[in-house]
């Protein structure tokens, strides 16, 4: 199941509502579940950016409609990495020529 890494910074909305921002983060979770993800952790970080979360997705398609979903909401922008486990980096690495 591929895994993305996804940076976010609060909006001027998300700011507003910031105390809000633990009952998003429970009703993200509940989204990604009915959609067959796993978000595996959210942190709120310190730095450039405001939290950053692993998320376990079954395919591209239902992380690419679950990031438009969270992005519609209004209280975050965000950027994802794909991230690649060691299993996964060996078997890319075999095909390397």
């Amino acid at each position: 199941m591929p895994t993305y890494i996804v940076l976010t910074n609060f909006t001027d909305q998300g700011l507003r509502d910031i105390k809000d921002t633990t009952k998003r983060a429970d009703a993200f979770k509940a989204l990604a579940k009915a959609s067959g993800a796993t978000v595996k952790d959210i942190y709120w970080t310190l730095g450039q950016y405001d939290i950053v979360a692993t998320v376990d997705v079954p395919d591209e398609i239902t992380f690419t409609a679950l990031g438009l979903t969270l992005g519609k909401s209004g209280n975050v922008r965000s950027q994802t990495l794909r991230a690649f486990s060691q299993t996964e980096m060996d078997a890319i690495l075999k095909k390397v020529v």
